[in-house]
């Protein structure tokens, strides 16, 4: 049997949105309003939202019941893409110690957004204790004196990509090049 879904009039490209995975919309957080970006043709139909502040969709059945369509119709905004210097959260740079914006990828290897060395140790050494929990001292110099230099280019990827950005290595004289101290997992 095919799963159809007949799309509500209010269904449209660009139609604001509430939504909700608890089953309460009458106290929504403000991270929890969006824009329908796209509605998907195939079955079960559904609309890509973008949540406001994110660059990836979520993908919601039209008639999710934790799903209320607002009275405003925007046109969709771009997101940015190419090549960006990061200056803290925008980027997923969650974590700030000393000053000093700290990511984590996946693999567990680290940067932190910081041509100078010391700025950099520090702002790590303080991350490993509070966000890893490491107590030994010697472990932590151990680590941080693993850190290198690297000269990269933030570039944003498109929406629904695995990663909002890459950061690949680049000349120090080319667009939005900046430096970072890179932490290799071990």
């Amino acid at each position: 049997m095919t799963d159809t879904v007949t799309l509500p009039a209010q269904a449209v490209i660009g139609r604001r949105i509430a939504f909700s995975y608890r089953d309460d919309l009458r106290h929504i957080p403000r991270d929890q309003i969006g824009t329908i970006t796209a509605i998907a043709d195939d079955q079960p139909r559904c609309l890509r939202i973008r949540l406001d502040g994110t660059r990836s969709g979520i993908y919601v059945r039209p008639d999710y019941e934790n799903l209320r369509y607002l009275d405003e119709v925007i046109p969709v905004p771009d997101l940015p893409m190419g090549r960006f210097t990061p200056t803290g959260s925008e980027a997923g740079f969650d974590h700030a110690f000393d000053g000093v914006s700290i990511v984590e990828f996946e693999e567990g290897d680290m940067a932190a957004l910081t041509p100078d060395r010391a700025k950099a140790e520090a702002a790590i050494a303080t991350y490993l204790r509070e966000v890893h929990g490491m107590e030994d001292e010697s472990e932590i110099r151990d680590e941080v004196a693993e850190l290198r230099l690297r000269t990269v280019a933030f570039e944003w990827q498109p929406e629904d990509a695995e990663a909002d950005w890459h950061m690949d290595d680049a000349e120090l004289n080319t667009d939005h090049a900046v430096q970072v101290h890179y932490l290799p997992v071990a």
